[in-house]
């Protein structure tokens, strides 16, 4: 993922998610479908692949009712779970954030607007920016077949509203098991906030969500 920083540097990778719109984000439609709360009210889960995990970890970080966000690897084996692994490109991992969050203050479908329209351009195909390859690709592993559902209604929803100016590329995978990633990686963004790459490439993302989105931001509340 630190491939590429210094173009990123000329051209802001975190650009590409709003120049794939066609319209505004705060214009984006919320989905039309959505995962009902649960009776028991137990925090829901998500697993997310948007290109590199410390970008998507420091979106959903802000986000009201997001209970934890934690990097991690998912699509493949426990044998090539690792850092090294994955960035060589050569197993059938995502970096991936898997997010537990609370019913009762946002939603799998809220969520997944911001997935779509701030974390990541879903309309690049097995990359991100100047992260290239399978690793970084867009994807939302499903758990069960409510979440499979809402996925794919809001992506039918997106294709016929034309959101954006190219064809949807995220997948949807089977979560057959989600391996949490190397302590270092956590909250990665927050504690190297002088990182070319972070400075180049997550923090923009982070305060594009603030200006867009500030309604879905934790504090808003005084939670």
């Amino acid at each position: 993922m630190l491939l590429g920083w210094m173009k990123a540097m000329k051209k802001d990778a975190c650009d590409v998610p709003f120049g794939a719109l066609r319209i505004a984000p705060r214009a984006v439609p919320d989905p039309a479908v959505d995962l009902a709360p649960p009776a028991d009210g137990a925090p829901g889960e998500m697993v997310l692949a948007g290109g590199c995990f410390w970008c998507v970890e420091a979106v959903f970080r802000q986000v009201d009712g997001v209970l934890e966000a934690v990097s991690g690897y998912a699509g493949g084996t426990a044998e090539t779970a690792d850092y090294r692994a994955v960035c060589s490109g050569g197993t059938d991992h995502a970096e991936v954030v898997r997010l537990r969050y609370d019913p009762k203050r946002t939603s799998f479908g809220k969520l997944l607007k911001l997935f779509f329209t701030v974390a990541h351009d879903p309309t690049q195909k097995d990359g991100q920016g100047n992260d290239i390859g399978r690793q970084y690709r867009s994807a939302i592993f499903v758990a069960d077949a409510e979440q499979r559902r809402v996925a794919e209604a809001f992506i039918r929803q997106l294709e016929a509203a034309k959101v954006f100016k190219a064809p949807i590329a995220t997948t949807l995978e089977p979560l057959a098991t989600f391996y949490p990633g190397e302590a270092y990686h956590q909250d990665y963004a927050a504690r190297n906030p002088g990182k070319p790459y972070i400075a180049y490439v997550s923090t923009p993302k982070v305060e594009k969500l603030r200006a867009v989105y500030p309604d879905a931001l934790k504090g808003r509340t005084g939670t």
